[in-house]
């Protein structure tokens, strides 16, 4: 049986990352994808390959990724060995732009979404308190939070405002509902 890509995805700020790394800490058999992003190294947040551009655009060219795409003036890529894992049965956590959740759901049919949400308030205290960007750019990040998903793509919305512990109950709950 294949396993599942799990697309993350929300605005900046709703905790995607810290979602994904609890939800792993207690399924030790769900995997979180390395994103490679045009990003300087040890920024915090997620674990992630950082490269510049030429790098970035030799991996794209010789087909290193299966998905990417560019935001916040940053690119992103999803190492094609992902579908390794899938292949092997694992489930797999990634972290996703809204923008690009049409192209996977091409590329991976058995994809499922988690929407996560936040209140506004919510979002610009944690956007100013990881400290990686100046105030026009959490500004620019807070203007696209109601962005909405594009037309055909189902997801789970999971809201993510109080204890992390209940986003992660609430989205193990959708992803392995109990059985009776």
């Amino acid at each position: 049986m294949s396993g599942r890509l799990i697309a993350v995805v929300g605005p900046s700020g709703v905790g995607k990352d810290s979602v994904m790394a609890a939800m792993a800490a207690r399924r030790p058999d769900l995997g979180i994808v390395r994103r490679v992003i045009t990003r300087a190294p040890d920024l915090g947040g997620e674990d992630y390959e950082a490269v510049g551009e030429t790098a970035f655009a030799h991996m794209a060219a010789t087909g290193a990724f299966c998905l990417s795409w560019q935001a916040h003036g940053l690119r992103y890529g999803i190492p094609a060995a992902v579908r390794d894992d899938l292949a092997d049965g694992r489930d797999m956590l990634v972290n996703l732009s809204r923008g690009v959740l049409a192209e996977m759901q091409a590329a991976f049919p058995g994809a499922v979404v988690l929407h996560l949400t936040a209140r506004p308030e919510t979002l610009a205290k944690r956007l100013a308190g990881r400290g990686r960007e100046p105030r026009e750019v959490i500004e620019t990040r807070l203007a696209r939070a109601d962005m909405s998903l594009p037309a055909g793509v189902r997801a789970v919305e999971i809201a993510n405002d109080g204890p992390l512990s209940e986003a992660v109950d609430a989205a193990l709950a959708a992803l392995y509902p109990a059985r009776v």
